[in-house]
């Protein structure tokens, strides 16, 4: 999915922290159980963690800043730019669509970080992958995960298959607004797991703004944000969602599959429920906690 060239991005929407020349200290003496409780909460496989609690995160590069990512085009050329680009759109999307059922969207904040950040939920590595905070409402992406995406995962890549990321993060943030996003912690794992529930209904949200993307507008010229899907599009949007599911997260790592650990849900599921929010455009069509089958 592209960028119309000529559409104006607003990068005041996000906040740049790479090059900052600083370490972070993971764990704050915070448990590896707590870890753990927090990335679920948050929409982190267990899997990615590793040895996250009490290691240092590598230190970062002094770094000059970055050109500013002003227009489409530079969303179709730079990862951070589309990150910029995808929050536009999203943050264009959500508000109106929501004020149908009289709710407001207080707009999320978005940072782009390299090596390690401070978060209101504590500090964090680029291991845990992008991930969302309820503490501060914010969204947290290392652009270099849209690469480990491909290398580590194997998804195919492309435009939709980042965009996808960050519209399941910003999914976090609707349902913390709508107050669901804690249903993960109150029952963490399992297949009919509260935390699976909670990710597929983030998928579903994503799924949702892709199917709307092509006609939200940017209020500068008016124009779309993004050109209309390809099917190579929505290929690479449900490659990303097969790719994380836990299903195939735990074969790679083990050689087995275990439902009793799942946080996310299957790599059908994921995708299954991408497609659902896609094909209907509808949020109500969402609701994974009053579904009978997932």
């Amino acid at each position: 999915m592209s960028f119309n060239d000529n559409v104006q991005l607003d990068p005041s929407q996000v906040q740049d922290r790479r090059g900052m020349g600083r370490g972070v200290k993971v764990g704050g003496g915070i448990g590896g159980g707590l870890v753990l409780l927090v990335a679920l909460l948050l929409g982190i496989n267990p899997d990615l963690l590793g040895g996250l609690a009490g290691t240092q995160a590598p230190q970062t590069q002094q770094q000059g800043t970055a050109p500013a990512c002003s227009t489409g085009s530079d969303a179709d050329a730079r990862e951070d730019c589309r990150i910029t680009g995808t929050v536009n759109s999203l943050n264009a999307f959500w508000p109106a669509y929501l004020q149908q059922f009289n709710v407001q969207y207080p707009q999320p904040e978005t940072v782009i970080f390299e090596g390690g950040t401070d978060t209101g939920c504590g500090s964090a590595t680029s291991a845990v992958g992008p991930f969302y905070c309820p503490t501060d409402t914010t969204a947290y992406f290392d652009p270099g995960f849209f690469q480990e995406l491909v290398d580590r995962f194997g998804s195919s890549g492309g435009p939709l298959a980042q965009e996808y990321v960050v519209a399941h993060e910003f999914g976090h943030h609707v349902q913390n607004i709508l107050g669901d996003l804690d249903r993960a912690q109150q029952d963490p794992q399992g297949p009919e797991s509260g935390a699976v529930r909670t990710e597929l209904q983030a998928d579903c949200y994503a799924g949702l703004w892709a199917r709307h993307a092509t006609t939200v507008a940017d209020p500068a010229t008016g124009q779309p944000y993004l050109e209309p899907l390809t099917q190579q599009d929505l290929n690479d949007a449900l490659s990303a969602a097969s790719a994380v599911g836990d299903d195939r997260i735990q074969e790679s790592a083990t050689g087995q599959v275990n439902p009793e650990a799942w946080t996310h849900g299957s790599s059908e599921q994921r995708q299954a429920w991408f497609s659902k929010g896609y094909e209907t455009g509808d949020i109500k069509q969402c609701d994974t906690f009053a579904a009978a089958n997932l």
